[in-house]
Parts: structure tokens; C-alpha cells; sequence
């Protein structure tokens, strides 16, 4: 006879809940073992959970299935872009960009200009992944050259990546948003920008004082050190870049990403034969193997020795591991009881968008996928938008706050594991500079709290407050 299921307890949730973290914290801070090891630990954790709930093992396998199958894509996307760093750099695109924007960008302005080139990159491609793999390893390699920390270089270039993972109708998350919120996709984008805007500009402003701050440390002698590497290793030249513009404009013309990332992996190649002067078979290797080199010049042999699709296989593997912990929590209920644990408080439009947060980053620690994110934010609170009769614009746009631009803050999601790995920086050392992101997070509170750009479905459900008269004043 089959056992009764049954959501966890407070007690069994929190059992899951504690136990993930003090593994993941006993695994790579105490210990400094693979997260992967840990994340296979916590399937065994929330299984014996399972088993308790009444759950076979079967039926805990299938929702383990189901959470990787829903992130198939971005692993899909991490191998495509593994592959296009790797012949982007052997074929000369990203050396040529790097050596140029040493050229003409000025070390005073550089931090903005990383942050504003991203954010124009990312805006074009939808991508975050492509964006930092691509403009952001560029972005990376002149920021070391003028001699400011990689960890605040990094931030500047996550920071702009995530302006258009956020935004860009393009972008895989935005659509999917929006989708799972039942917003129209503009209109989710118009309520996003109330938020995005102020951010943007209020981070915009912090990399131009620190870059000012930070230019009499710029160490031209390393530029030119590293200008004189690139020209002598590698063919450079305007027409290099020409494999990113078509990439850039494809992607724009609202072309499938995956496709398109793979045929500028293929101009990477043809370049690399082309322009670069390796053999034919090399350059259609570097798609799986990746570009290696060794100039001389430490850092320049650090950034460039990379890319590949065997680049991302230590990600891929972080990546499923982390979808399985999500798929057996929503399989077994933790999500659930999760959400309705939050609901019972979120009575008011500060809590409720507090909730939300919490619930979509709960998908990118617990889950470890955007994707995941988007879902938690969306799903378990959509219902309570309705009762209080909140348009489901904020729900969107809180859902996009606390799970996409969350994801590079957590070491073990996709999007902190790619942004790690491709930059060369821990995700704890630039986490403290990822200011868009903590900017946009805030501001989403501060609305909720404020009762700003909150909109409703029922006049009567507005908050009101009263002057000293008795008059009725609208709060938003």
C-alpha cells in the first residue's frame, strides 16, 4: 500500500532549509571541496525528507529529471558560449577590442565605460552570458592594464550585464517573466524601467567617482606592456571585430540565441585560420579545447588561456547538480511550504514585495538557475497580487529584482558559477561591487514600502491617507 504524502513540517523544512547551508558552508569554506560534491550531498538530505513525507524514490527521481530538463537551455547556452570565447580570442576578436579600448579609453572614465559598454551589449544580445564572455573578458583585460582590482573591474562588467539580462526583450528570463506573470511583455519592461532607471544612473555615477578617484593609479606602462603583447601574438586589426557585430546583430534581429552564438563560434574559427595563422584542423578544435597561449605577460596568458566548451564542463556539471536540488524540492513540497509560510505575513504592498524577492532568490540558492528564480518569484506569489488587487506589472517586476539580477550573487547558481569562471574573479570578491544590482533590489523594497508606482487593479483597494482636513490623498 502506497504511504499518504504530505507537505514538511515547519520542523522537516527547516531541517532541509539549515542542512543545505551548513553543508555548502562546511563543504567550501571549512573544508574547500567542490560545491559540486555539495550540492550532490544535499540530494541525498532532502530524499531522506522525502522518504519521510511519504515520497519513493521513483517518484523523487522524476522530479530531480524535471528540475534539470528545465534548465537544459542555459546549460545549452553555456556550451555555445564556451565554445565562442575560445575562438573569439584565438581568432583575434577580443585581443583586437582590448587592444583599441586601451587606445582610446581614458582611465578616468574606464569603470563607466566598462558599465555602459555591457549594459549596451546586453541590451543588444539579451544575454548576460554572451555579454561578459565576450565584452566583459575585454572589459577585464584593460582594467587590469590600467591597474584597477579585478574584483571592482568585474562588478563594473557584471553590473552592466545584468542591465540587459533584466531588460532586454531579447532576453530569455524577461520573456519568461513575463510570461509566467501574465504581463504583456512591454508592459512588464515599462514597470521594470521605473526601477532599472534610478539604478542605472545612481551606479553610472558611482563607477565615474571611483574611476576618477582610482586614475592616478592607472599604470599606462602595463597598457603599453600589454598593448605590445597583443600586436605581437596576435593579428589585430578593425576587421577582427566583425564576427562580434554580426553576432550583436543577429541576436537583435531577434534571431535564436543558441544558433546564433554557435555561427559566431564558427567565425571565430574561420578567422583564426583566416587572420591568425592557425592550421585549419586547430582552429575547429579550439571550439571544444579552447585557445591556450603563453605571451609572457602573466595576466594577458591568465585572461586569454581559456574558452572552449571543455572550459564549461566543470560549470555544466555545478549547474545540474544545483536544477536537481531544485527539481526534488518542488517535487517533495519545500517550495510549497515555503511559499505558504511567507504569504501568511505578506498582507500590504511592502511585505508582499519583500515576499516575492525572497521567494524568487530562494529559487537561485536553493535552485540554482535564474530560470528556477523566475519561476519561486512568480508562482508562489502571484495569488496574494490578486487578493490585494496589485497589478501584476510589480509582480514582475519584484519577481526580475530578487531572482535575476540575484543570480550572480549566489557561488553556486548559473549565472555566479559563468560569471566566476569567465572573469577570473571569486564571486564573493565581487559581490560587494555589484552595485546595479543591490541598487535595483532596494529601490523595488523602497517602492513596496512607499506604496510607489504600485498599481491597482481596484481603485478601492489603494491605500489611502488623509490630511489634516479629513481629504482623502492618493498615497502613490
Amino acid at each position: 500500500m502506497e504511504s499518504e504524502k504530505r507537505l514538511p513540517t515547519l520542523g522537516e523544512m527547516l531541517f532541509v532549509l539549515i542542512g543545505f547551508t551548513v553543508i555548502m558552508f562546511m563543504f567550501i569554506v571549512k573544508f574547500e571541496i567542490s560545491i559540486q560534491l555539495a550540492l550532490l550531498t544535499t540530494w541525498a538530505l532532502i530524499m531522506l525528507v522525502g522518504l519521510k513525507i511519504g515520497y519513493n524514490y521513483k517518484e523523487m527521481q522524476d522530479g530531480l529529471l524535471r528540475g534539470i530538463y528545465d534548465g537544459l537551455e542555459s546549460i545549452l547556452i553555456l556550451i555555445s558560449v564556451g565554445a565562442l570565447i575560445g575562438t573569439w580570442i584565438a581568432g583575434g576578436v577580443v585581443p583586437s577590442i582590448i587592444y583599441y579600448g586601451l587606445t582610446v579609453i581614458n582611465p578616468a572614465i574606464f569603470l563607466f565605460a566598462a558599465f555602459l559598454i555591457c549594459t549596451i551589449t546586453s541590451v543588444a544580445t539579451g544575454t548576460s552570458f554572451g555579454s561578459a564572455g565576450t565584452a566583459g573578458i575585454a572589459m577585464m583585460g584593460i582594467g587590469a592594464s590600467f591597474g584597477f582590482p579585478v574584483p571592482l573591474v568585474a562588478g563594473a562588467v557584471i553590473s552592466g550585464c545584468y542591465v540587459g539580462d533584466k531588460l532586454s526583450p531579447l532576453s530569455d528570463t524577461t520573456v519568461m517573466t513575463a510570461s509566467l506573470s501574465k504581463v504583456d511583455l512591454i508592459d512588464h519592461i515599462k514597470s521594470m524601467l521605473t526601477a532599472s532607471t534610478p539604478a542605472w544612473i545612481i551606479t553610472a555615477l558611482l563607477f565615474l567617482g571611483v574611476g576618477f578617484f582610482y586614475r592616478g593609479s592607472g599604470d599606462m606602462s602595463s597598457a603599453t606592456e600589454t598593448m605590445a603583447a597583443l600586436k605581437e601574438y596576435f593579428n589585430i586589426g578593425w576587421y577582427m571585430v566583425v564576427p562580434a557585430a554580426v553576432v550583436i546583430l543577429l541576436l537583435a534581429l531577434k534571431k535564436p540565441a543558441i544558433p546564433v552564438i554557435l555561427f559566431g563560434a564558427l567565425l571565430g574559427s574561420l578567422w583564426a585560420f583566416l587572420f591568425q595563422g592557425v592550421s585549419a584542423l586547430n582552429a575547429v578544435n579550439i571550439l571544444y579545447a579552447g585557445n591556450t597561449i603563453q605571451s609572457g605577460v602573466p595576466f594577458i596568458d591568465n585572461l586569454l588561456n581559456r574558452g572552449g566548451i571543455v572550459f564549461m564542463l566543470d560549470v555544466i556539471v555545478l549547474i545540474i547538480f544545483a536544477l536537481g536540488v531544485g527539481g526534488l524540492m518542488e517535487r517533495i513540497g519545500v517550495l510549497k511550504a515555503v511559499g505558504n509560510y511567507l504569504l501568511r505575513w505578506a498582507n500590504n504592498s511592502g511585505n508582499l514585495t519583500l515576499t516575492t524577492i525572497l521567494s524568487a532568490f530562494f529559487g537561485n540558492f536553493f535552485g540554482g538557475a535564474a530560470y528556477v528564480s523566475v519561476i519561486t518569484g512568480s508562482k508562489i506569489t502571484a495569488d496574494s497580487y490578486d487578493r490585494l488587487h496589485i497589478d501584476r506589472r510589480v509582480l514582475s517586476r519584484n519577481t526580475e529584482a530578487g531572482g535575476t539580477v540575484t543570480t550572480p550573487m549566489v557561488p553556486w547558481s548559473d549565472g555566479g558559477v559563468f560569471m566566476a569562471m569567465t572573469l577570473g574573479v571569486s564571486t564573493l570578491s565581487y559581490l560587494p561591487f555589484l552595485w546595479f544590482n543591490f541598487l535595483a533590489l532596494i529601490i523595488c523594497l523602497i517602492y513596496g514600502y512607499r506604496n510607489m508606482f504600485i498599481w491597482y487593479t481596484d481603485p478601492d483597494a489603494e491605500p489611502v491617507k488623509r490630511t489634516r482636513s479629513g481629504k482623502k490623498l492618493s498615497v502613490s
